[in-house]
């Protein structure tokens, strides 16, 4: 069983809150049943009753025959298992199993195929289908990141590089920059499925031998694909390579935001915190644990999505016009790789919907470094004032050391600076220690971002 046979869903993931009121309810069961074997095994026969009407539009098979066969055209799972243990070969053990139920007519069923054309043409089809709902997953968080961005739009914060503060920002632009972030996801998960939306019934190697293009283009017209340009018995894996690549790229950005939730989720920070449930333990030793467990299962869960990436990426070196090695690969990583990136999506937008986010601690941890945070501020000033910029700064640096050893505000530090006080005024100090003008242009980035 792979990963998607082992995520454990909280109640968060079944049920989508906003405040007390449920708005929507998950379940990764419509992405897992894409992946049920009586799903592809439609498919497959989807793709061959197809062939044989561009066969019977040919007259090759008789329409009697034709007519036969779509009344009769059926097939067991059960049966293509048993019949697999000895073919060993999955496609002839489901044509086997459907030619038990057409009877004498089923010796037009696979004519001119080879296995992949039926194989690969399905497999687009299912990671299109898969991939119809990550778009959809995308979609949802993308709304949930949205509609905290606007909540929290005027929410200041201190900005953080290499975990020490900055210069002030709001939560919203923080959310913001995630928005925005998904919605490149979102471009490159279109493009990626158009990159796989594509099928192939060119024959053993690819060559038409038995068949023709023009065939091979009604029929999967038919099926909503494209024709591979050229192929030999394979889609080329690059193709794939591409799409599980794009899922990689997705899970990526979720850890990012998860690993931000769970670093500002810590006590000395306090500032954000994952939604808590009645009744919910965090510790089975400490009662008054409340751990981000939610963002650490997206972490880890990140971690395999990279790995299938790469999984995929090693299919791409087939041996000449196709070997079997990327087949075993695929059976795997198709269904995790999409059943996990739907989870993680759903996961993440309940996150960020339902997360407590506390104002006034983002604002004492604002006031933490007691005004370093407008250092530059008082840099750019001197310079203006006619200091080189290393004079000004060296003005500027002796005063926040002093704070930052803890000795005073840095305010104060400036005011009693004998050479900081010959160019600049009291008020024009004061005037420097202002989060508003550092944050005057907020409405500008939102106007960027979603406006697209």
């Amino acid at each position: 069983m792979g990963v998607s046979g082992e995520l454990a869903c909280g109640a968060d993931d079944r049920t989508v809150r906003e405040g007390s009121g449920v708005i929507a309810r998950y379940s990764r069961e419509e992405m897992a049943g894409i992946w049920e074997p009586e799903n592809r095994y439609r498919k497959w026969l989807d793709i061959e009753l197809a062939v044989c009407q561009a066969w019977t539009d040919r007259g090759l098979i008789p329409p009697e025959s034709m007519r036969r066969i779509r009344e009769k055209a059926a097939f067991d799972i059960k049966r293509i298992d048993e019949l697999e243990q000895i073919t060993r070969h999955d496609v002839i053990a489901f044509t086997s199993s459907v030619a038990e139920f057409i009877g004498p007519d089923s010796r037009f069923i696979h004519r001119g195929l080879t296995s992949y054309d039926v194989v690969d043409t399905a497999l687009a089809l299912l990671l299109k289908e898969a991939g119809q709902l990550i778009r959809a997953g995308l979609v949802s968080l993308m709304d949930a990141l949205k509609a905290r961005a606007l909540e929290h739009k005027h929410t200041p914060m201190v900005g953080r590089s290499h975990g020490i503060h900055a210069e002030p920002i709001t939560f919203g632009l923080k959310l913001a920059i995630y928005y925005d972030e998904m919605r490149r996801h979102l471009e490159r998960w279109d493009a990626a499925l158009e990159t796989i939306s594509v099928g192939k019934i060119s024959g053993a190697v690819g060559t038409y031998a038995h068949l023709d293009p023009k065939m091979e283009e009604e029929v999967l017209a038919g099926l909503g694909l494209k024709p591979a340009p050229v192929s030999n018995q394979v889609i080329q894996r690059d193709r794939h390579a591409a799409y599980f690549t794009a899922l990689a790229l997705i899970a990526s950005s979720v850890e990012k935001i998860a690993v931000e939730i769970r670093h500002l989720q810590r006590s000395e920070v306090s500032e954000v915190e994952e939604f808590f449930h009645p009744g919910q333990k965090g510790s089975s030793a400490m009662p008054h644990k409340r751990n981000p467990v939610l963002t650490e299962n997206l972490s880890g869960l990140a971690r395999v999505v990279r790995g299938y990436a790469l999984a995929a990426m090693e299919n791409v070196p087939l041996w000449h016009e196709r070997d079997i090695s990327h087949s075993s690969v695929e059976r795997v990583i198709g269904p995790d790789a999409t059943i996990v990136v739907d989870f993680m999506l759903h996961r993440l937008a309940s996150v960020i919907r339902n997360m407590r986010v506390f104002k006034e601690k983002m604002k004492s941890n604002l006031e933490l470094s007691r005004g370093l945070i407008f250092s530059e501020a008082v840099l750019l000033k001197l310079v203006d004032k006619g200091l080189t910029r290393e004079e000004a700064y060296a003005i500027v640096q002796r005063n926040a050391m002093k704070t930052w050893e803890g000795k005073g505000e840095f305010k104060e530090a400036l005011l009693e600076d004998g050479d900081l006080r010959g160019r600049l005024s009291v008020e024009e100090i004061e005037g420097l220690f202002d989060v508003s003008h550092a944050l005057r242009w907020v409405d500008e980035s939102y106007a960027r971002v979603f406006s697209q």
